[in-house]
């Protein structure tokens, strides 16, 4: 009898604490569910360096909350990683990456799969039909870069010539003469006549399909940076003339969230304010691209 006893206590127990576990309210919107899991889950681009880029040397920490298929911030390295784990950091919690690919972030509608994006996106007029922006945490130039072997000096020697660009970017869009969706003022040059858009994956590809000799395409557009890291890599490649036109980058949010992003945005620009301000953002800039990239181009 005493047994019997024992063990309808200890199932009334478990039945008390189940019940508390299930009656545990539930977040009302995004940053609240974050800060409930304890951990952010950011998208970013695995191959696009120096912004961001796997890290050969990292080691997934036994201890992480991250989920099974995504990254951690051991794992990665770059610009725009760093920029995401100060975010984490500032928020309390674990920052864990995602991959997808850029056409598919830029589309929208995410699913509720990952929370937000620090991958190096340019505010335009049509991504913010799907997409909420943060103030712009950093600022590049757009170039033209071709194969040292190409034999052109000029932007003009392009005409009637195919560049790359990753699918789905600002790049892809100058090249077919399409609105970027920016301000005139930050619009520079027009492409030459008659150029003919090769999209890949991500405008990084370009630059390492063109080292790999690959020969449909003269050249590839993309930010000064990755250019710059191109060249220091060793790529056989150049810049040419000068930029084309100015980035704004920031970090995106989904407007089709199941769970409100507003308070989560307004967190981020407090950040982004506070680190524009003490020289945080300056500091990580000149760490990954030797400059200071995050002031406003005037």
């Amino acid at each position: 009898m005493k047994k019997l006893f024992v063990f309808a206590s200890l199932l009334v127990a478990v039945a008390l604490l189940l019940s508390a576990c299930s009656s545990q309210p539930q977040a009302s919107d995004l940053l609240g569910a974050i800060k409930q899991r304890g951990y952010i889950l950011i998208s970013t681009d695995p191959n696009y360096a120096p912004q961001s880029s796997l890290n050969p040397e990292g080691k997934r920490p036994a201890d992480t909350k991250c989920p099974s298929d995504a990254l951690t911030t051991a794992e990665m390295q770059g610009f725009d990683v760093d920029v995401a784990k100060a975010v984490g950091d500032s928020l309390g919690v674990e920052t864990c990456f995602a991959t997808p690919g850029w056409d598919t972030l830029t589309a929208g509608n995410w699913a509720n799969k990952w929370d937000m994006s620090v991958g190096s996106m340019t505010i335009t007029t049509e991504r913010q039909k799907v997409l909420d922006f943060s103030l712009p945490y950093y600022y590049t130039p757009a170039v033209v870069a071709v194969g040292k072997d190409a034999g052109v000096a000029t932007l003009a020697d392009l005409a009637g010539q195919p560049l790359c660009a990753g699918v789905s970017t600002t790049y892809e869009t100058w090249i077919n003469g399409g609105d970027l969706g920016l301000p005139a003022s930050s619009i520079y040059a027009q492409p030459p006549a008659g150029v003919t858009s090769v999209p890949l994956e991500s405008d990084q590809e370009c630059a390492q399909a063109i080292a790999s000799g690959r020969k449909d395409f003269i050249g590839y557009v993309t930010s000064a940076t990755v250019v710059e890291a191109n060249i220091a890599a060793g790529m056989p490649v150049v810049k040419l003339g000068t930029p084309v036109y100015s980035e704004d980058l920031a970090a995106a949010f989904d407007k089709s969230s199941t769970l409100s992003t507003e308070s989560l945005r307004a967190e981020v620009d407090k950040l982004f304010t506070s680190m524009h301000s003490d020289g945080r953002l300056a500091e990580i800039s000149q760490k990954w691209f030797s400059a200071d990239l995050t002031q406003a181009p005037k």
